[in-house]
């Protein structure tokens, strides 16, 4: 009778005996019950429990773990370059910012995003707006920016290039409706950029997109295109006024330092016209003074000098005297040019009366009074 046949009472004929169901599993039996299960959820066929041994060979599924377990571990690795910055993510929570290197996250647990923290990127928008004086101008506006903050780019908003657009957008309008027409087109262009960046700046911090703007450039703001033919014009007539500022800047630039110069040197000529006035004006007190002191010492000689030296002076320049003799009916005339004709230094030169020369005049004339008037009483007397 076989083992296990009915009424064998299980008998083992390699056990010698009966085995105790309390006792603990066999090993073999576990691994045998595991590989069917494994097999029946990956579609294999599980293995009969027919008691024979040495049937199918078992899979290889501890090598299969390895392996996976090989694969996901190298799938947690990641480079980070020296321009970006990681957000992680560990199920669905911030879990920190990775730097530039090689990191290790688990995958599937963890949620990588690397984002450029170095790349400037550029935003455009353009439009029509209505400025303070109630006038529509077209503008186009470009702005420069980079990521400031990978955390607040990556999780604060949900678009932060969205966010970038209306943010723009308003600021633009905002800034643009508090200037006339003119300062947007040409006179406050610059600072219109300016006011707008600062502008956008705070809406940006304040929405925390994590985004910073590095320029703001005013490209183009032209009115309208109906009336763009006028608004030419007019900037062409402003051209023209600053050009004729201009000339008018430099003609007098180079007039009025020429003038200046005249008028210094008039100045100069008027001082020294004074000192040398002045100077005459006392030179000559001072020698009346003299001329006073020795006519008090001795008036008659003084008198008579005077009076040679006035004759002397008047002599200088004529060369004919005619003199008219007190008491007489008749006049003396001196032909002082025959008198002095001799003494001329050459033929060619004009005689020059020398003082002997008037001197000696001067004496005979005096001479010739004196006697006619000694005649004259000599004749009042005898009559």
């Amino acid at each position: 009778m076989a083992w296990n046949e009915p009424g064998g009472n299980n008998k083992d004929p390699w056990g010698g005996g009966n085995r105790n169901n309390d006792g603990p599993p066999d090993l073999d039996e576990v691994l045998r019950k595991m590989q069917q299960k494994l097999n029946g959820l990956f579609g294999g066929k599980p293995s009969g429990d027919d008691g024979r041994r040495g049937g199918s060979a078992s899979f290889p599924w501890s090598l299969v773990l390895i392996v996976l377990a090989v694969v996901y571990g190298l799938w947690g690795f990641y480079q980070v370059d020296a321009n970006e910055s990681a957000v992680v993510l560990r199920l669905g929570k911030y879990h920190g910012t990775e730097t530039a290197g090689l990191h290790w996250n688990p995958p599937l647990i963890d949620h990588v995003t690397k984002v450029n923290m170095t790349e400037v990127r550029t935003e455009r928008t353009n439009g029509q707006m209505l400025t303070e004086d109630a006038s529509i101008v077209d503008v186009v506006l470009q702005v420069q920016w980079h990521i400031d903050d990978a955390e607040s780019f990556v999780l604060r908003v949900a678009d932060p290039l969205k966010s970038l657009q209306e943010a723009t957008d308003s600021a633009l309008r905002h800034v643009v409706g508090s200037q006339t027409l003119n300062g947007v087109i040409s006179q406050n262009r610059t600072q219109v950029a300016a006011d707008t960046q600062a502008r956008l700046q705070d809406y940006l911090d304040l929405y925390k997109t994590g985004i910073r703007v590095d320029v703001v450039n005013l490209t183009d703001a032209k009115a309208p295109r109906e009336v763009q033919d006028a608004f030419d014009d007019v900037v062409r007539a402003r051209e023209d006024e600053v050009r004729l500022q201009n000339e008018a800047q430099a003609y007098a630039n180079q007039v009025i330092p020429v003038a200046r110069g005249q008028a210094q040197r008039m100045i100069e000529e008027a001082e020294a016209y004074k000192s040398r006035v002045v100077e005459s004006a006392r030179g000559e007190a001072a020698r009346f003074t003299a001329l006073l002191t020795e006519f008090e010492r001795a008036p008659a000689v003084t008198r008579e000098r005077m009076y040679l030296d006035a004759v002397q002076e008047v002599m200088q320049n004529t060369s004919k005297v005619m003199v008219d003799v007190e008491g007489g009916n008749n006049m003396m005339y001196l032909p002082l040019d025959k008198l002095t004709e001799g003494s001329a230094t050459s033929a060619g030169q004009r005689p020059q009366i020398s003082p002997q020369v008037i001197d000696e005049i001067s004496q005979r004339v005096i001479n010739q009074l004196r006697t006619e008037v000694a005649n004259s009483r000599r004749s009042r007397e005898v009559r």
